[in-house]
């Protein structure tokens, strides 16, 4: 481990993938999460090859039906258009809602609150995301704001790819506390 990196091994972490995924708030957390020594698993709604806005490929490992949040310590949404091909899959959105309720580490970024909204973690909740997004997450009971990144509770949202290095030191933070394993 090198001098100044915390040490993430023996965290299980899913990153959320299904079509029209937005390519950096996919690779940036999934490659930053892995050489912090976490273990980074793809979930998608099934175990497939997905393509990213510009037709770059991401391997789900594992199908959302067969994702376990016992099994994680943390979740990641990445934006894109994606989140709306995911929340039409009751097993990621059903995933999420777990993991919110398990007090695990729910990190979604940009059109991510999709998913939030969908899996009903966001009331009373502060978030943010891209402006696109915010009657959605107003609506279903969270108080929005503009910040680059926002932690309450185990959820950390954050707004567009330049939000990145906040949002990504924000879950590695939060797998980092005292309790949190999987």
């Amino acid at each position: 481990m090198k001098e100044g990196r915390l040490n993430l091994n023996g965290k299980r972490v899913a990153v959320l993938v299904a079509d029209m995924y937005q390519e950096l708030e996919f690779w940036y957390p999934y490659l930053r999460l892995q050489e912090e020594g976490a273990t980074v698993v793809a979930v998608g709604p099934e175990a497939r090859e997905y393509r990213s806005k510009l037709g770059y490929p991401a391997p789900a490992e594992l199908a959302a039906a067969d994702a376990r949040a016992a099994e994680f310590a943390a979740v990641v949404i990445p934006g894109g258009y994606a989140p709306d091909h995911m929340r039409r899959s009751p097993a990621l959105v059903s995933f999420v809602r777990e993991m919110a309720a398990s007090g695990k580490a729910v990190a979604a970024i940009c059109h991510g609150g999709w998913m939030l909204c969908s899996a009903r973690v966001v009331k009373g909740k502060r978030v943010t995301s891209f402006v696109a997004i915010r009657d959605d997450l107003e609506n279903a009971g969270a108080t929005w704001v503009d910040e680059e990144v926002v932690v309450d509770g185990n959820l950390i949202t954050s707004r567009v790819p330049t939000d990145l290095p906040a949002f990504t030191r924000a879950i590695i933070a939060a797998l980092s506390g005292p309790g949190r394993r999987a």
